[in-house]
């Protein structure tokens, strides 16, 4: 099973790579449908979404700058992300290092991508990133940036998970 896994982590890495690259295309989904990528980008949204609160409260509450913020915020992100597929693998039965694995091949792009989108509109919104933890601001804007996240990321989970990639290394495990 660690074998398997191995293989799996290095395929998806060859993957990400070969994304990052540009040489992917967004056609031939396969038959996977609308509700389950959007299922699996619910997922890597909650993750995110309370990693990205508490980082945006604990560096607005010390009264950091935007830079260290988000920087916490992005870490406890991929952080909680990853923690509940680990969890959920490791209910299902598999050793502490094998989730490890599968967490890393199911949520890197797919956390990476809303990362990069959340982020990226919260630094468009004006004001956004000085906004107090009271203000409407703060919290709209964050809003506004997780369901653009969110609008982005559903196409790449389903590409992926139409691949054997993504999620879909998850779903053999439930």
């Amino acid at each position: 099973m660690q074998h398997e896994t191995h293989e799996s982590h290095e395929s998806h890495a060859a993957h990400a790579h070969h994304q990052q690259a540009g040489h992917g295309s967004h056609s031939g989904h396969g038959k996977v449908s609308w509700a389950m990528a959007a299922k699996a980008t619910l997922h890597c949204l909650t993750g995110c979404a309370i990693g990205e609160v508490l980082g945006m409260i604990i560096g607005t509450a010390l009264g950091w700058g935007t830079a260290p913020t988000m920087v916490l915020a992005i870490a406890l992100a991929f952080f909680f992300g990853y923690s509940l597929t680990l969890f959920a693998v490791v209910r299902a039965g598999l050793s502490l290092k094998a989730a490890i694995g599968v967490a890393l091949a199911a949520d890197t792009l797919s956390i990476t991508v809303m990362e990069i989108v959340d982020n990226g509109v919260l630094l468009a919104v004006p004001g956004a990133m000085e906004a107090h933890l009271s203000d409407a601001l703060f919290w709209g804007a964050l809003a506004f940036a997780f369901a653009i996240a969110f609008l982005v990321t559903t196409p790449v989970n389903k590409w992926l998970i139409g691949r054997g990639k993504g999620h879909a290394v998850v779903h053999q495990y439930h």
